[in-house]
């Protein structure tokens, strides 16, 4: 198989399988008080240590959990209630309309129970969210805003957002500013920073972790109102028992890829470059959603995730073009895969104003650690015919597959 869709997720670095069926072998539990609890409370400080010194924040800002979905749900849905439990005013939700389904799909229920009132912010045709539009509209009423969440990079086109500069309008406000950054760590620099955001999600499985577990990186001094009760765990904000295994691999695919990030970065850019043009050479007609690739060969951390080619075929369903592609073993998808199976156009795409019918032909090729050359030639002696037979099965009003 050739596999391109790391986004979605990414196969395990051995440097994380190897610590996580050494630390899966122990007993104990971290919140326990013998010899056994004390070991895994010692794997799990140690991985927060250093996991913390990767996202330039204190070990105590680190809260674990079991993933990006649930960092999301965290973030969003306590600061809202700690922020409108000091000041009922505080209604406001400010997210940019590009978001994952994570951050939108929690957003719209607080408005659908908790008296939100949520409000998305328009990005570009690239899928940028300029500062001048969140600052406009949390000038339209400040004192109403509960909180900002605006993704690191988008999970589908790849557009790296000015994470720095949105955070800086919200903090002018006295706003708190939350990015889901699932997509962005591991692959380009994300920190908390002085003046950065207060609250980071961030997931293990899409840097090489396993899957089932992720954290929350929360300023100190921020309040959240937690959502799971429990034992107390992780500071009172997520009670559970931790996952020692899971937290230890996690710690130790974030060192390697951080790490390697700098020239790993290159490395992804100059295949992802290689991509879009052979692929576009193979179907003259298919267009590059998203920043274009205005640096051959290197790449822009300020415009678009390396490892991201995100395509539209006109005239093919993007399902049908998928579906055949995977009967020659080429493994991609058509958006995020947290959404995959559901028959729409895509969110994103129609937010930075394309048609519908452009939405619905789009395919989604991302690159990670184990990608090669070889996979990108495999894909090119593949796509043309796909793309052929896909079009003229959208005339005919079939699948094609």
């Amino acid at each position: 198989m050739t596999y391109l869709d790391h986004a979605a997720t990414t196969p395990m670095r051995p440097e994380a399988l190897a610590v996580y069926t050494a630390v899966l072998a122990d007993t104990g539990n971290a919140s326990s008080l013998h010899a056994s609890g004390r070991r895994a409370r010692r794997v799990v400080e140690e991985s927060r240590e250093a996991l913390a010194a990767e996202l330039g924040a204190r070990p105590s800002d680190v809260v674990f959990t079991a993933g990006g979905t649930e960092g999301d749900n965290l973030a969003l849905k306590g600061l809202y209630w700690a922020r409108r439990a000091a000041d009922p005013a505080r209604r406001r939700i400010l997210v940019s309309a590009v978001e994952h389904r994570a951050v939108l799909d929690t957003v719209d229920w607080l408005g659908a129970t908790q008296g939100a009132q949520v409000e998305l912010l328009d990005v570009d045709e690239v899928g940028l969210v300029h500062p001048s539009t969140l600052e406009a509209a949390i000038a339209r009423d400040p004192a109403g805003v509960a909180v900002v969440s605006v993704m690191w990079a988008n999970s589908e086109v790849g557009t790296v957002q000015p994470v720095a500069r949105l955070a800086a309008v919200a903090h002018r406000y006295g706003v708190p500013f939350h990015t889901d950054a699932v997509q962005a760590f591991g692959q380009i620099p994300v920190a908390v920073g002085e003046d950065g955001p207060d609250a980071i999600t961030v997931s293990a499985h899409k840097i090489g972790g396993p899957v089932g577990v992720g954290a929350l990186v929360v300023r100190r001094g921020l309040l959240l109102e937690p959502h799971t009760h429990g034992g107390g765990q992780e500071r009172d904000i997520r009670s559970g028992t931790l996952n020692t295994a899971g937290v230890a691999a996690f710690a130790a695919a974030a060192g390697v890829a951080c790490a390697q990030s700098p020239v790993e970065a290159g490395r992804l850019a100059a295949l992802r470059d290689d991509l879009v043009l052979r692929v576009r050479e193979q179907v003259p007609t298919a267009v590059l959603n998203g920043p274009p690739l205005d640096r051959p060969g290197g790449v822009d951390p300020l415009r678009r995730l390396p490892g991201n080619a995100h395509l539209s075929f006109p005239g093919c369903e993007g399902d049908s073009l998928l579906m055949l592609l995977d009967a020659r073993g080429i493994e991609c998808s058509t958006g995020s895969a947290c959404s995959a199976g559901v028959a729409r156009p895509s969110h994103v795409l129609l937010a930075m104003g394309a048609s519908d019918h452009h939405a619905r032909g789009s395919l989604r090729f991302t690159l990670g650690h184990t990608s090669r050359a070889a996979d990108i030639d495999a894909l090119v002696e593949a796509i043309g015919p796909a793309a052929e037979r896909a079009g003229r099965a959208a005339l005919a009003g079939t699948s094609g597959v």
